[in-house]
């Protein structure tokens, strides 16, 4: 793409907010990116977080209300476990939808975007991009599939009935009439899309990482400024909710028992709700930066953001063989692959790390994997195809 082209290229990224979540952070760091290389991209959110200029909010949350009220009456405490966009936002309406040249959809959900709307978009004849940062786009109603072995949510276990099937098949209808091309953060996720959606154009794409942000920070005085101990192994666990089930805080803490006779000071510190709260993205690298390993034991996940920040501090990574995490983490190099669910080879990953220095790896893993403009770059060609 020359100059000329890549100023006249309007992109629109549309997700339900432009911080909260890593869907939404993903989405805001490819905005500020492509708007970097070249690319006039805007940001359309309902609930807008940032003071950025190039983010616009539209709507208001009685859609979000009215898709919980309808899908409370048929899961039981599992409700933010699944979406039936029935409900949503007609963004087609917008200034910003008109102006734009490529429509790039990422964390839709909760009454943001319904699927009446995207048939509306797909009428249109607009070219759409799909980033992948979960499995709804792809399934009936659940964000991830977990154990479920059903091809087309004919008998789901989330919600007895029709309604997963008839809005598998509705989806698979519509994206077959659409200019649609999806993204998949990991390889992961962009082979159970293709396997799920096999007309469909799916391609791999990772997500980038602020490397002005997240960079090597001196590690001794990164903790002298969150007034951490000098001399301890700091373990470090991030989630946006420390209580949520899919993010395997029970598993650390099981792991952890058992390093309790190691020969040296652990010191564990837990960031998001229900742990210590961080103020800013400045401050949730030095704190990367400050710790000795990063663990995420999650059951669930796609291409954490947070294992591609902390490699962007130099600091190595241990996690399930689940989802996207062992294409980030490179066994025994920059980080430890424990097998999943497996407690003590969890703990054995935490003592590799803290006995092998991986800092090194860490850093050019993350400088490889997920540069700015090299991401970006990537997309401007998925928007410049057919």
């Amino acid at each position: 793409m020359d100059g000329k082209d890549s100023i006249q290229m309007k992109v629109l990224l549309v997700s339900t907010s432009d911080q909260a979540g890593g869907g939404a952070i993903a989405a805001y760091r490819l905005m500020e990116a492509l708007n970097n290389n070249g690319v006039k991209a805007r940001m359309l959110v309902r609930d807008k977080q940032s003071s950025s200029v190039t983010v616009v909010q539209t709507g208001n949350k009685i859609p979000k209300v009215l898709e919980r009220l309808h899908i409370m009456s048929y899961l039981k405490g599992k409700l933010w476990q699944a979406d039936t966009a029935g409900f949503g936002i007609d963004i087609t309406g917008t200034e910003e939808y008109r102006e734009a040249d490529i429509i790039h959809l990422h964390w839709i959900n909760q009454g943001m975007v319904s699927l009446s709307c995207l048939e509306r978009m797909i009428k249109d004849g607009k070219k759409i991009v799909w980033t992948l940062h979960d499995e709804w786009p792809y399934l009936g109603i659940c964000h991830y599939r977990g154990d479920c072995q059903e091809t087309d949510c004919r008998n789901c276990p989330l919600l007895p009935g029709s309604i997963a099937h008839r809005l598998y098949q509705r989806k698979q209808k519509l994206y077959r009439k659409g200019n649609i091309t999806f993204v998949g953060c990991s390889q992961w996720i962009t082979d159970r899309a293709k396997q799920a959606m096999p007309d469909a154009q799916v391609v791999h794409i990772n997500n980038c990482i602020p490397h002005n942000i997240f960079r090597h920070i001196d590690q001794q005085e990164a903790r002298k400024k969150l007034g951490l101990p000098l001399e301890n192994k700091i373990i470090l666990f991030c989630s946006q909710n420390i209580n949520d089930e899919r993010k395997g805080y029970t598993y650390l803490q099981q792991a952890l028992e058992r390093l309790s006779t190691v020969n040296c000071q652990l010191s564990t510190v837990c960031i998001g709700k229900g742990g210590r709260y961080i103020s800013s993205p400045e401050e949730m690298a030095m704190m990367y930066a400050a710790a000795d390993v990063f663990v995420t034991p999650s059951l669930q996940d796609n291409l954490p953001n947070t294992i591609a920040e902390a490699m962007s501090c130099g600091t190595p990574c241990v996690g399930f063989n689940v989802g996207g995490i062992p294409e980030m983490i490179d066994h025994l190099q920059n980080g430890y692959v424990a097998g999943y669910k497996d407690v003590t080879d969890l703990a054995e990953g935490i003592q590799y790390v803290l006995t092998n220095d991986m800092r090194e790896a860490a850093l050019h893993k993350a400088a490889s994997a997920y540069g700015e403009s090299h991401i970006a770059q990537k997309y401007i060609n998925v928007y410049e195809s057919r």
